[in-house]
């Protein structure tokens, strides 16, 4: 798992063969015996589609990529970690709608080395205790947002535990003021647009979704830096939504802990305490929201017995309440896009 984001591209490129541990129950008892994930526990489904692949970048005429799209609200760039990127794209895709709905002008994370491979915060490495290779990643990352820190921009990322490195580990890593400066830049998206919302700089069209009630549940690095609550506050922005915080603790994934097969019993465990029994009490007409993207996968694990409940992003939520002529309009760009 450390070096999730070295071999992501390969995934990519062979989803059907990476894809074989979760289809055969075979590969999954070798999985098991060779790498020490849970049989019981199935992976993340690899795509070819990843979010940065489907992307078109023009080039302006000093050689630079031009952004996605161009507003007055102000500047903003998305940082699309290994999971956004690799296995729900569309949670980025989503993002950069609702990004663009609101009248940001939209840049997108990209490395300044001249490497194909996507940035990473190094999160996946320090979870497994690799310090050295973890500073590497996140001394990458760091080089190739510093230009858009340094305009004004703010850094906008998705997956709690990768954007929150860079107000967390990024300040001990010895990077200096450089990561006093992005720590000060960077939000999750629902902290950005809440503190838009809050300033009365929001500019988003929102309108009433099927679903009348959501549940959120709050991600350890959401709840531990105070992240939860802008949640919370950009769900309710949404007409006629009643939103709801599941009183849980942890999920019980905890990064790679809940794949393991030593710690697949305490994990499962863990979700039951709290989490899992009210997602099964909630009614079918009631959202599940998790940032989390392993809180999202136990959620659909732990419940797939009685008939899988899948969670989803709040940014997912916000690009279904947006107006429908926007909608409209990003379609036809997109299909446009992908005929030329």
């Amino acid at each position: 798992i450390a070096y999730l984001p070295h071999y992501a591209h390969w995934g990519a490129r062979l989803p059907w063969l990476f894809n074989l541990r979760n289809t055969m129950p075979a590969a999954a008892a070798l999985s098991e015996n060779w790498f020490g994930f849970a049989a019981q526990r199935s992976l993340p489904s690899w795509r070819s589609d990843t979010f940065l692949s489907g992307l078109m970048y023009p080039m302006s005429a000093d050689g630079s990529i031009e952004p996605q799209s161009r507003g007055a609200a102000g500047e903003v760039v998305l940082f699309a970690d290994t999971f956004s990127n690799a296995f729900e794209s569309e949670v980025a895709h989503d993002a950069l709608t609702v990004l663009k709905a609101a009248g940001y002008t939209v840049h997108i994370a990209l490395p300044g080395d001249g490497s194909r491979r996507p940035l990473c915060c190094g999160r996946t490495f320090l979870a497994t205790g690799m310090v050295d290779q973890a500073k590497a990643e996140a001394r990458r990352t760091l080089a190739a947002l510093m230009p858009h820190v340094k305009r004004g921009a703010t850094i906008v990322g998705l997956e709690p535990s990768c954007l929150l490195s860079m107000r967390d580990e990024f300040l001990v890593m010895g990077f200096g003021e450089s990561a006093q400066r992005l720590a000060s830049s960077a939000l999750l998206i629902e902290e950005f647009l809440a503190r838009e919302s809050r300033a009365g700089k929001l500019n988003l069209s929102l309108t009433p979704i099927r679903e009348k009630r959501a549940l959120i549940h709050g991600h350890c690095h959401q709840k531990a830096f105070d992240a939860l609550a802008p949640a919370v506050d950009v769900l309710k922005l949404i007409p006629d939504l009643q939103v709801d915080v599941i009183d849980s603790s942890c999920c019980g994934m905890a990064g790679a802990f809940g794949y393991e097969r030593k710690h697949y019993d305490i994990s499962m465990k863990m979700a039951e305490l709290s989490l899992l029994p009210a997602v099964r009490a909630a009614d079918q007409d009631t959202l599940i929201v998790a940032d989390g993207t392993s809180c999202r996968h136990q959620i659909a694990d732990g419940t797939r017995a009685t008939g899988a409940r899948h969670a989803t992003h709040v940014v997912r939520v916000l690009a279904r309440a947006l107006a429908t002529d926007f909608r409209a309009a990003e379609l036809q760009s997109a299909n446009h896009a992908a005929k030329t």
